[in-house]
């Protein structure tokens, strides 16, 4: 599974693509296959992300989790406290970051 990620250019926040705009929450990213470039290219220039890029997810019960260490911590959040993560009321939410 391949799915695209990038930062929002007004904000600077970890953005998604969820097939038609960018989501703040990874479990709304869906697969672009082949797709990846084009998508990264046209909405790079439509200036809605930086520096889109695809990286490789494997699909689970939760949505999408990213393949590398590096991915799944821009998914989740700051790791230092799980309270400052995007999900501070999760339990495990510690858990998918491992």
């Amino acid at each position: 599974m391949i799915i695209l990620t990038g930062n929002d250019l007004k904000t600077g926040v970890v953005v998604w693509w969820d097939g038609q705009n960018w989501s703040l929450h990874v479990e709304n990213a869906v697969d672009v296959g082949d797709e990846a470039d084009a998508i990264a290219a046209r909405e790079e220039a439509a200036r809605r992300v930086n520096v889109p890029y695809a990286i490789e997810a494997t699909q689970t019960d939760d949505g999408p989790r990213p393949a590398h260490i590096k991915d799944r911590v821009r998914a989740l959040g700051p790791t230092v406290r799980m309270d400052l993560t995007l999900k501070p009321n999760d339990p495990g939410a510690a858990e998918q970051v491992i």
